[in-house]
């Protein structure tokens, strides 16, 4: 696979301003605040499995419009002390799985949540959550479900549903609920970028290759799932353009990251059809941009070589290093309104 986005030199310096819809900010403001009406904790219970080493619980928390959506809840076993707890958003077209599937970050100590996407079990992974919104129109893949309307639009729920996972995780059994820090690659990753513009408080995000950037110039360069499935749909659908391009702008997480404060970790493959390269870096140089003062500080590791796949092991090495130094340092901790850690860009090969 070779380049076809911009070359690095030029993408270090690609910062466009990505365009925020009318009511934006009310927008969200209202999407959440219906959520927020129903109590988001609706069942824990222990999950028996074979992993000696952690206990698991079997979680349902009340997503969009009150919606059960289903979690893994993982930590070391014996360890009762509260934890930093890791919520992890999986990939288009995955579920939460099994219990044992994704064992990194509590192996490595940390609570953790590993959130179902509603509706998306089968492609990738088996999930338990459904998604009962599906009258909206738009076209039968998730990235295109509801696309003519921003209120019917998936992405407003599953956004919100991750949005609910940070609340849910602060009332699980011993987390410490100053230490929330999000996660996720491709669908995940984006979904962990528009939580940091969303929820208050979180304490760091690590992200790679992510979906849902600068959905404007993606829908354009590339024709590769999940972003082809919209020009596929607008291929047919000719008459809709302006109408998928007004819904996409209300969930570009281009924008969200504006309002972003926790400290940042990124990764990017420069050889990404899925996700492109700028769309990802257009999200990056607009992080924290609309608060005020000084930027969070932000890692980007760029891996020249790797496309969606990005930097594999070596880059979850370096997720884990990069956050227990964070963690470990009280200056690490989410920056009051006026003051924030500088910024610091590595880009490594």
């Amino acid at each position: 696979m070779s380049l076809f986005d911009l070359p690095l030199d030029q993408l270090r310096q690609y910062a466009p301003t990505v365009a925020e819809p009318e009511g934006f900010d009310d927008y969200w403001r209202s999407t959440l605040g219906a959520a927020e009406a129903v109590p988001v904790l609706l069942d824990v219970r222990p999950e028996p499995t074979d992993l000696r080493l952690l206990d698991t619980w079997d979680v349902t928390f009340a997503g969009f419009a009150g919606d059960p959506v289903r979690a893994w809840y993982t930590r070391p076993a014996g360890v009762d002390e509260p934890l930093p707890v890791v919520i992890e958003y999986v990939g288009y077209g995955r579920g939460r799985g099994t219990p044992h599937e994704r064992l990194t970050w509590p192996v490595a100590g940390y609570a953790h949540l590993l959130m179902d996407a509603r509706g998306q079990s089968g492609q990738y992974g088996v999930g338990d959550t459904a998604d009962p919104h599906g009258s909206a129109p738009g076209g039968p893949s998730p990235v295109t479900r509801g696309i003519l309307s921003p209120q019917g639009y998936y992405y407003r729920r599953l956004i919100t549903d991750a949005v609910r996972a940070v609340q849910a995780a602060r009332l699980l059994p011993a987390v410490d609920p100053q230490r929330v820090v999000v996660t996720g690659n491709s669908q995940g990753g984006g979904l962990a970028l528009a939580v940091a513009g969303l929820a208050p408080g979180i304490a760091a995000v690590l992200a790679t290759a992510p979906f849902l950037c600068h959905l404007q110039r993606a829908i354009e360069i590339t024709d590769v799932g999940p972003y082809g499935e919209i020009a596929g749909y607008l291929a047919v659908h000719r008459e809709a353009e302006a109408a998928v391009r007004h819904t996409l702008s209300h969930v570009d997480v281009a924008c969200l990251v504006r309002r972003a404060t926790a400290p940042l970790h990124l990764g990017v493959g420069l050889r990404d059809r899925v996700c492109p390269p700028s769309t990802v870096f257009a999200a990056y140089h607009q992080y924290g941009a609309a608060n005020g003062g000084p930027v969070p500080e932000r890692s980007l590791n760029v891996y020249p070589f790797n496309g969606h796949e990005h930097g594999e092991a070596v880059h979850v090495r370096r997720q884990l290093r990069w956050l227990a130094d964070l963690l470990a340092d009280p200056a690490g901790a989410p920056p009051p309104d006026d003051a924030a850690r500088p910024v610091e860009t590595a880009v490594a090969g």
